[in-house]
């Protein structure tokens, strides 16, 4: 009997001998942070090879070297006698240097060292002849994080901001620092959620807007919410959210809630919420997630309000899955979806940015084997990642502002809800890292619903996909290339900010934009450069003109729907936000 793809990989795992491969891995993982070294050193094994036999790169950056230091040097001598330019300026969103106090002598010449520092190695780890892509983009990513690590800027001597408060305060800032250190520290290794989180609380001031759950299976629960107008649009909305998060991140406190804003608007809203899976549950496949997930929610939304197609919303690697069922149901002439709504959702993964820098077949394979032995991938190792694709941001302003400066970063409920992690199970993570990442079964036609490989040009319904200029978990240009795999009419829109900060994006917080463009389903398509020339530019937040489009693939304003469907079985459970959302 032939087996999948993937299904081989786990008989694969029982072969002699690979216990002490997953016993050896498990134990290296805590001093490697979940990283195979392996990878690592095949990617700099690759990279040092290349750059010794091509001397002509070697003498390149020999004489940028050189070049450097006298730009360095010179520099150096001009800032101590007066005011002059600097030689070279921060790469885009480097704001480390922005305190006026780098602006004079000798932090000047000590950031521009730092700078001049940082193209050398920019020049070094890139476009050396014969490296592959992916060595590359590894051995240029660990280099700058490296020298991120002796930034001036996380240094007390090195960064006038800091001397010049602690010059203020006698220490003051740096006993502070001292101690908001301590206190996470002790956090950490307690478990604890961090300083503040106990501000927020789920169902007092996060995800509290009112609705009912309706249904439970053992692996989401699905809210129906409560409309606040006399009528609603006859479509109702259905929400996939991804299962490395917790629903909520679209139900923040009320003003930050994008359920409630479509609530408000007229629309009858479901969401699903998926459970927090234990090692019980390490057995759960990709399968299971598509059937008792979108599938189990779809028939019970359909229940509740007959007659009515639905718009499908999915948010990240819910996008994914939702992508995935969108294209399994127009295969099978199930025609139930009135739109689909891809946020921040990729479906090619040829190009998904440095979260790539994780997972090749070394990583992968590091990955199971610590999978293996607990059943499921923590939420700090996940966490831990995305916090070194966005470093400067998510750790290095952190040092400064919390333990150089002593200053807390004010909590919000973002934060909160990014402390509330998420467990993956071993057999669905595995399979979603093989068939996504390493295969891109999606895009290429292989991935199989039912035993039937599914293909996205076979999706009917119009599509709004969603993109933010500073993803790092799913950049922009990768989820644009959701128009080279659909053939219907798609709207993608851009906003500003990142992956979490751009989609909850209320009307009313100031300088958020966001750029737009309908390609008709007969129209050329446009390459993300192009596609940025030629999209129309607005002020302010994107989710009024999602709305607009909601509405306008809707029908008119008509009867509330019941809640539930209590003869079908669907009586209400509880009330929002469930139990499953609660589970630590």
């Amino acid at each position: 009997m032939n087996m999948p793809h993937y299904r081989q990989r786990f008989a694969d795992s029982h072969r002699p001998g690979s216990t002490l491969d997953r016993w050896a891995h498990t134990q290296l993982s805590p001093y490697t942070r979940g990283v195979s070294t392996a990878s690592l050193r095949m990617a700099f094994d690759d990279w040092v090879t290349h750059l010794s036999m091509n001397p002509a790169e070697q003498l390149k950056l020999l004489q940028l070297a050189m070049q450097n230091v006298q730009h360095g040097l010179n520099y150096a001598v001009q800032a101590q006698r007066n005011d002059c330019k600097p030689c070279i300026e921060p790469m885009v969103h480097d704001t480390r240097f922005t305190h006026p106090g780098w602006q004079h002598w000798p932090f000047n010449a000590i950031s521009q060292s730092f700078l001049l520092t940082q193209q050398w190695w920019q020049e070094a780890t890139t476009g050396v002849r014969g490296v592959s892509p992916h060595h590359e983009a590894v051995v240029n990513f660990t280099a700058r994080q490296c020298l991120d690590m002796v930034s001036p800027a996380n240094f007390v001597l090195t960064n006038p901001e800091v001397l010049e408060r602690t010059q203020k305060t006698m220490g003051a800032n740096l006993r502070q620092g001292f101690q908001n250190w301590l206190e996470d520290i002790q956090r950490y290794q307690s478990g604890a959620a961090p300083k503040g989180s106990e501000l927020y609380e789920v169902g007092r001031n996060l995800a509290v807007t009112p609705g009912q759950v309706i249904y439970r299976n053992h692996l989401i629960e699905l809210i129906q919410y409560t409309p606040t107008s006399g009528q609603v649009r006859p479509e109702p909305v259905l929400i996939v959210p991804a299962w490395i998060m917790k629903y909520y991140i679209l139900d923040l406190s009320p003003n930050n809630s994008l359920i409630k804003y479509l609530v408000d608007q007229g629309h009858t809203v479901f969401a699903m919420s998926w459970t927090n899976p234990t090692a019980d549950d390490r057995e759960l496949d990709m399968d299971d997630y598509l059937r008792m997930g979108v599938m189990d929610a779809l028939e019970v939304v359909c229940a509740v309000v007959p007659r009515h197609k639905v718009h499908a919303v999915g948010y990240c690697l819910g996008g994914t899955l939702l992508a995935i069922a969108a294209a399994a149901m127009a295969r099978d002439a199930d025609d139930r979806l009135a739109s689909m709504t891809l946020i921040a959702a990729q479906t090619d993964f040829t190009e998904p940015g440095e979260l790539e820098l994780f997972i090749d077949d070394s990583q992968v394979a590091h990955l199971e084997d610590i999978m293996w032995d607990r059943g499921y991938l923590d939420s700090a190792q996940m966490a831990g990642a995305f916090q070194w694709m966005n470093s400067n941001d998510l750790i290095w302003s952190r040092l400064l502002k919390d333990y150089l400066l002593g200053e807390r970063t004010p909590f919000s409920d973002l934060m909160a809800w990014n402390a509330d992690g998420t467990r993956l199970p071993y057999r669905m993570h595995t399979e979603y890292l093989h068939r996504m990442f390493l295969k891109n079964d999606l895009a290429s036609g292989r991935y199989p619903v039912n035993g039937k490989p599914v293909a996205l040009t076979d999706i009917q319904c119009p599509i709004y996909g969603i993109g933010t200029v500073r993803d790092h978990v799913a950049p922009w240009r990768s989820v644009h290339k959701l128009h080279l795999l659909t053939n219907v009419d798609t709207t993608f829109l851009l906003t500003s900010g990142g992956h979490n900060v751009g989609i909850v994006n209320p009307p009313g917080i100031p300088g958020r934009s966001y750029q737009v463009l309908t390609r008709r389903h007969d129209g050329p398509y446009l390459d993300p450069e192009a596609w940025l020339q030629a999209a129309v530019h607005h002020e302010g937040s994107w989710w009024p003109h999602w709305l607009a489009w909601l509405q306008a693939h809707s029908g008119e304003m008509g009867p509330l729907p019941a809640m539930g469907a209590p003869d079908m079985g669907l009586s209400p459970l509880g009330d929002a936000p469930g139990q499953y959302v609660l589970q630590k």
